[in-house]
């Protein structure tokens, strides 16, 4: 349970802020701040377990027949994430709550900032693979809520937009690679898939898979060709960029290189796919780095350098290269949190980020001079600071890796040159906003920051010089633990600042030397690219957009030009290929199962259907008529259900066709009596073949069917009713029972729906149409007494009738569904024979309620079987003895129809009253006289 822990407060903790808002801001910081600080105490609570050789698991069943499990581990790699996660995270939080300016909404922030963190968490300790592409995605989302948290600027609407589609198409092929390793492992749980590296690499859907699942990892973690998308983001507030660049969302994808590293490393493909990218992606970060003038720019592109650095080692993939990249993610997080926390101190005491206006600030701001330059000479790889211990590891692999065969020299050769350009942009960095002299003065007179935004910073910093003066000490024990996760095995290393003179280290002083001469040759290159059309990538992306948009529109436009007929004739002509390809498949028509006899009965039902069909067609200008004719085709189909021996069916039909003409009864009342002409002839000839070559097609599909055995689940149902259900009405016990779950969706969606619709016509007002066009009536007499006597009648006997086919439902024909339409029709004809106001006059209550309390029945006895551990919806039922009635059987899932009753005669009323009040008179109507036995109300 400690893991489902540590997965969870963090999530929890997202309400905190947002529950908090209201508080003053330094209790809503520490409120928030509570669940991730317990998640990381209950985190090193397990390190030794770890250090034991352990790997800690916790799962339980979510949807088992997906292959989902709520399942969480915590190794060695999962810890050393969680510790960069959670650990950066609150002192990201101690750095915002003095970052953020007094009036932004603190409290949104924080829950975003929340979430954000709470996704990671998911992520590295997700131990199922569907779970951690679910967690995956919740990055995306929270991390576009983030970059798009000043929504008020267009670059960072744009960018936020970037960033979600550029990830977001990441993670579909991540899900689609994920899918593949599940077919060919046979599951998604992560041990066995880590378990199945050699059947993986042995299957020849392995070049798509690690295709997919590359392209996820590479979309993450802005890998070429997916780089452009993480310099901006930086539109995002200081504190979100770095901890997005230092811990979270771009570390996401070398985690999972570094997870599967077992499952999908040790091919060439891997080697050669993954090392090429990481290269790739290193230098041209780290000329673009170089090239910036935005602090945060050359930050951005640096990460985007450093996280190419560590997908070469991962691609090279030997134990001590996988050991560098775990130690590079380390680093590179350490002195990356600082750098940009720095900038954005910078950027906040002086008003400005850009190089051009900076200058000479070690004189007002020494020690975030001394901060910045400590981190600064850890990302250059200086010696005696961190980052030069896993670049010179860098250089090392390098010059052992067979990646490119007889071109292998080219690595280290590539590998320095993106250290002589780190070191180049560090110096840059530091150097032109600390101690070169200032071109022009700062928007704001610069000034050290309050010294609690300036500790995190500080942190940072020592622990860069505690890690490059004694790695063994600092890091050792995090990373044996760490690679023994990524390697299945463990490595014997020692971390150490000397080595001895070796080509590494040579290599590192070249990149030093040449890296300080380079720095001054800068203006020239970037003099050099102005005579080049600059090239903004999130305008490429905007105009890409929305061309992609009007094209789309376009498209759109020629298939749907507003026709109603079009539409039906294009689908209907897609029906009949599909029916006619299926068919002409086929040997024969008929089956070998014989046909039933034809009677009197038969045919005489055949010819009425037949009849009321033609005459709804031919009738259709007429509404009522149409209408009419269209009810017989309902009473009818309701009839055939009762003759062949389903009663549950008919009585359903006929209650719902009962009420669907009243509600079109209803609708029509604002509609002319007829329509005018609008087909011509040879339109009417062509819908008439069309609709008579489907309606042959769609026969003989009927008869190829009905004249053949087929395989159906009818008989379990049949076979389990009784004993599982406790009802011989089959129909009744699949609805509350064997697919209850499925009756309570479509419930609460019935009940949704009347909602919206009762909200749609709870304030609007038609004129009444006594007339139509031509001046024909509808009728002179509001309330024809016939119907208002006969309505008074009926609705005792009607409600009374409910009641029995609501009791029987679960042995006879019947149930919660059929009783609850038949109460509505019985009420309905109450008010359109005395009137909307005369009704609820008399049934003073609301009908939202009905509805609502309807779903809330259903699942609360659904929720009841819970307490009985049984899984949600099983139902229980017994035989009683109850003194005056005698022997009885009860079952809970009559509790459940009540609740279908409830919500069908709520949202029924809710939907058919009002519309019945949307009347406004045009003009005085003559009343008719009211009758003797009734005082109707005014």
């Amino acid at each position: 349970m400690t893991l489902l822990w540590i997965a969870l407060l963090p999530l929890l903790g997202v309400l905190v802020p947002a529950f908090g808002a209201g508080l003053r801001r330094r209790e809503c910081s520490l409120a928030t701040a509570a669940l991730p600080l317990l998640a990381l105490l209950l985190t090193l609570a397990e390190v030794p377990a770890l250090v034991d050789g352990e790997t800690l698991r916790f799962a339980v069943d979510w949807l088992p027949a997906l292959g989902l499990e709520l399942a969480f581990r915590l190794d060695g790699l999962t810890l050393l994430f969680n510790l960069l996660i959670l650990g950066i995270g609150l002192l990201i939080l101690l750095y915002a709550h003095f970052y953020l300016a007094p009036e932004e909404p603190y409290g949104r922030f924080y829950a975003y900032l929340v979430l954000f963190m709470a996704s990671m968490v998911g992520i590295v300790m997700a131990d199922n693979l569907l779970l951690l592409w679910l967690f995956w995605e919740l990055t995306s989302l929270s991390s576009f809520l983030l970059i798009g948290f000043w929504s008020q600027r267009s670059d960072a609407r744009k960018g936020a937009r970037m960033a979600l589609a550029v990830t977001g198409a990441g993670g579909l092929a991540l899900l689609a690679g994920f899918l593949l390793i599940g077919d060919i492992v046979g599951s998604y749980d992560l041990d066995r898939v880590l378990a199945s590296g050699e059947a993986i690499l042995a299957d020849p859907r392995y070049p798509l898979t690690l295709a997919l699942v590359l392209i996820g990892a590479f979309a993450k973690s802005a890998q070429f060709p997916f780089q452009f998308w993480l310099p901006h983001a930086m539109a995002a507030p200081t504190p979100v960029s770095a901890y997005l660049h230092s811990a979270t969302m771009v570390k996401a994808g070398i985690f999972l290189m570094a997870r599967l590293h077992p499952a999908l490393a040790g091919s060439e493909l891997w080697h050669l796919t993954v090392s090429l990218v990481g290269m790739t992606t290193l230098l041209y970060g780290a000329w673009f780095a170089l090239m910036k003038t935005d602090l945060k720019g050359i930050l951005a592109f640096s990460t985007v350098s450093h996280l190419g650095l560590v997908t070469v080692l991962l691609g090279i993939g030997s134990p001590m290269a996988v050991l560098a990249a775990l130690f590079h993610i380390l680093n590179h997080a350490t002195f990356k949190a600082a750098l940009f926390m720095s900038a954005g101190i910078i950027d906040h005491e002086t008003g400005s980020r850009d190089l051009s206006r900076l200058g000479g600030l070690r004189r007002a701001m020494p020690i975030t001079a001394l901060l910045t330059s400590i981190a600064g000479a850890a990302m250059a790889g200086v010696p005696l600071f961190n980052g030069f211990l896993s670049k010179e590891m860098l250089f090392a692999e390098t010059l052992t890796t067979p990646v490119l065969g007889g071109l292998s020299w080219l690595m280290p050769l590539l590998a320095t040159a993106g250290g002589v350009l780190s070191v180049a942009y560090s110096l840059r960095l530091v150097h032109g906003v600390f101690f070169r002299t200032p071109r022009q003065a700062p928007p704001r007179t610069p000034h050290e920051p309050p010294r609690l935004m300036r500790l995190p910073v500080e942190i940072f910093a020592v622990l860069c010089v505690l890690v490059g003066l004694f790695p063994s000490a600092m890091a050792g024990g995090l990373l044996d633990l760490a690679s023994r996760a990524v390697l299945q095995a463990p490595l014997d290393f020692h971390l150490a600042v000397w080595h001895g003179v070796n080509l590494p280290l040579a290599m590192s002083a070249v990149a030093l030397i040449v890296g300080i001469g380079l720095y001054p040759l800068h203006r020239h290159l970037r003099r050099f690219l102005r005579g080049f059309a600059p090239v903004d990538a999130r305008l490429v992306f905007e105009a890409a957009t929305q061309r992609l948009g009007r094209q789309a529109e376009r498209a759109l436009q020629r298939l749907e030009n507003g026709s109603l007929q079009r539409y039906m004739g294009l689908l209907l002509l897609a029906s009949l290929g599909l029916v006619a390809l299926g068919l002409g498949g086929m040997p024969s028509l008929a089956g070998a199962r014989a046909e039933q006899p034809v009677d009197g009965v038969l045919l005489t039902g055949a010819a009425l259907l037949i009849f009321s069909g033609l005459a709804t067609v031919v009738t259709h200008r007429y509404r009522l008529i149409s209408l009419l004719m269209l009810s017989m085709v309902g009473l009818l189909v309701s009839l055939t259900f009762a003759r062949f021996s389903a009663p549950d069916l008919a009585l359903t039909q006929l209650s719902v066709e009962v009420v669907t003409i009243i509600l079109l009864m209803l609708a029509l009342f604002f509609l002319p009596q007829r329509t005018p002409r609008e087909s011509s002839v040879p339109r009417s000839l062509r819908d008439a073949v069309l609709a008579g070559a489907l309606g042959m097609l769609i026969a003989s599909l009927n008869y190829a069917v009905l004249t053949r055995d087929v395989a159906g689940i009818s008989g379990f149902f049949v076979d389990n009713s009784v004993p599982g259900g406790g009802g011989h009405n089959v129909v009744n016990v699949i609805l509350v029972d064997f697919r209850g779950f499925d009756t309570l969706g479509e419930i609460t969606v019935l009940a949704i729906a009347g909602l919206a619709i009762f909200k749609l016509l709870n304030r609007l007002r038609l004129f009444m149409p006594h007339s139509d066009a031509e001046g024909r009536l509808w009728s002179p007499d509001r309330y024809p007494m016939i119907l208002t006597t006969i309505s008074q009648a009926l609705l005792p006997l009607a409600l009374l009738v409910s009641v029995f086919i609501f009791l029987r439902g679960h042995n006879l024909p019947g149930g919660g569904f059929i009783a609850g339409l038949i109460t509505a029709v019985a009420l309905i004809l109450l008010y359109m024979a005395r009137g909307v106001e005369w009704a609820q006059s008399r049934l003073d209550f609301q009908y939202q309620p009905v509805a609502i309390a309807g779903v809330g029945v259903a699942a609360a006895t659904g929720v009841g079987s819970w307490l009985f551990g049984r899984p949600f919806l099983t139902s229980a039922f017994g035989h009683f003895h109850i003194p005056l009635i005698g022997d009885i059987e009860l079952a809970t899932a009559m509790l459940f129809d009540l609740g279908v009753y409830l919500a069908v005669v709520g949202a029924t009323l809710m939907i058919l009253a009002n519309l019945g009040k949307v009347t406004t008179p045009h003009r005085p109507v003559k009343e008719a006289p009211a009758t003797p036995f009734v005082k109707e109300k005014r």
